[in-house]
């Protein structure tokens, strides 16, 4: 299992979420979409972020882009607090901390604007010198792949092209954190590729932190790390690692945790507990290097089948 704080610094962090909640009100009715997430990424990580449908994805990248306030808990991005940022300093976080790309390119571009125009946009609105606009521009451009669309419309460039435009554009002022929800959501199998390519290749040359909320395998499964969330907490975590075997041939192995918070409280995977036919309560046993989890039935003398953690 891996807690919050395992083999981590502080200092290290680009992004600190610690007991975070997020309740709406509708209707009078309260609605509790975060209720204690943990997260942290590390300056210059590449992190995706993975769940159904209402488990707190898109609540989670709006507290971080600004968008949306905490409840309560601790939300930090690159030293900003998220819970008690006036409106003039959300405003220039929003401008010039965080980047965001939506699923949909044209969500980033101004369809009467051709592609460098469109990238320099938010270097005009936060007054960067003429000059140096054009030549960000280029840089993204030639970075992400596409410097042939420079002066080219929307209706010029293909999805993927697009989508790389409006990359650009959310990485336009230099942030020090991208975030992207379903970035290649809308784009086929190739498109997708690019688009994912171009992502890493600003993470690598740009050192900019980035989180990936995403349901696309391509990228949920060629990232170091992906993050599970399940209704309103951080469930799980996958860790990748490059593996050299005696022939010097590399395979990627995948290990799967479970998130340990501070209260010790864990969610054990559902595949698990149905397999298992576990519900209201399981009973636990402490060995030497692990917990034995069981399912809240007479102990058998044999066959019993056990789920261990650690």
């Amino acid at each position: 299992m891996t807690t919050r704080t395992e083999t981590r610094s502080d200092g290290e962090l680009e992004i600190l979420c610690d007991n975070l909640v997020r309740i709406f009100k509708s209707e009078g009715v309260e609605v509790v979409a975060l209720q204690g997430l943990d997260l942290f990424v590390r300056t210059g990580e590449l992190l995706a972020v993975v769940g159904a449908s209402g488990s707190g994805k898109s609540t989670l990248l709006n507290i971080l882009s600004g968008l949306d306030i905490p409840s309560a808990g601790v939300a930090r991005v690159a030293g900003a607090d998220l819970l008690t940022m006036s409106g003039r300093d959300r405003v220039r976080y929003r401008r010039h901390t965080v980047g965001f790309l939506f699923q949909q390119a044209t969500s980033n571009l101004l369809p009467y604007l051709s592609a460098i125009e469109n990238i320099q946009l938010p270097m005009a609105l936060a007054r960067t010198p003429k000059r140096t606009r054009h030549d960000r521009a280029l840089e993204l451009l030639e970075v992400l792949g596409i410097p042939q669309v420079a002066d080219r419309g929307l209706g010029e460039m293909s999805g993927g092209q697009q989508q790389r435009v409006a990359l650009a554009v959310a990485l336009a002022n230099e942030p020090r954190v991208l975030l992207a929800d379903e970035p290649t959501g809308e784009l086929d199998h190739q498109s997708s590729e690019e688009v994912f390519g171009a992502i890493q290749r600003a993470n690598a040359a740009f050192g900019t932190t980035v989180v990936v909320v995403t349901h696309d395998p391509l990228v949920s499964e060629h990232v170091q790390r992906t993050v599970g969330i399940r209704d309103g907490r951080t469930s799980s975590e996958v860790l990748r690692r490059t593996a050299i075997d005696e022939h010097g041939g590399e395979s990627v192995i995948a290990e799967e945790y479970a998130v340990l918070d501070r209260a010790g409280r864990l969610q054990l995977p559902r595949e698990f507990t149905t397999t298992l036919a576990m519900k209201d309560r399981v009973r636990l046993d402490l060995e030497s290097d692990h917990i034995g989890v069981w399912p809240d039935r007479p102990r058998a003398d044999s066959g019993e089948q056990e789920v261990s953690g650690g």
